[in-house]
């Protein structure tokens, strides 16, 4: 699930697909997104075939959770507003991994270059450059990312 979803922020964010981590992620969902590309076009600047994949994705991961617990399978309905729900907390964890990781790397190395410090760049910077706008920064210290951090525990929390 993740590295689908990965793959689709990636493209959304405008990511360098050139990245080795970016390619990686690439090689692991083309069993999966190609197929589907044949079939759906794209619409717009969005990769229909990318989100349907992680639609199916999530739509698996909880036949095969209710299946695990012996459960019969829920109505369509359920169904899908379970795998809506899984979609959204899984983004979120995404990016609260992947702003920590984002922070602690500028900590670590402010001014090196490495091809996960410039995915999660592409990724992290346009959630935090509003929250920037809205708080500045302490000196050279940086609190866009707790404050990220910190609404996207607050969102995964509503979200129970």
């Amino acid at each position: 699930m993740f590295v689908t979803l990965l793959r689709l922020l990636m493209q959304w964010a405008r990511a360098d697909f050139r990245n080795p981590l970016s390619q990686a992620v690439v090689r692991l969902t083309n069993p999966l997104v190609m197929p589907l590309r044949r079939v759906l076009p794209p619409v717009g600047k969005v990769d229909s075939a990318s989100v349907v994949a992680v639609v199916i994705v999530a739509l698996v991961e909880i036949a095969i959770v209710y299946a695990m617990r012996e459960y019969e399978l829920p109505t369509l309905l359920v169904w899908l507003r379970l795998a809506a729900l899984e979609i959204v907390s899984t983004v979120l964890w995404l990016y609260f991994y992947a702003i920590l990781l984002y922070a602690l790397l500028s900590l670590i190395a402010p001014d090196g270059y490495s091809p996960m410090q410039a995915l999660l760049t592409s990724l992290c910077e346009p959630i935090l450059r509003p929250i920037r706008r809205l708080i500045p920064s302490v000196g050279s210290l940086d609190l866009s990312p707790l404050w990220a951090c910190i609404a996207i525990q607050a969102l995964l929390i509503l979200l129970r």
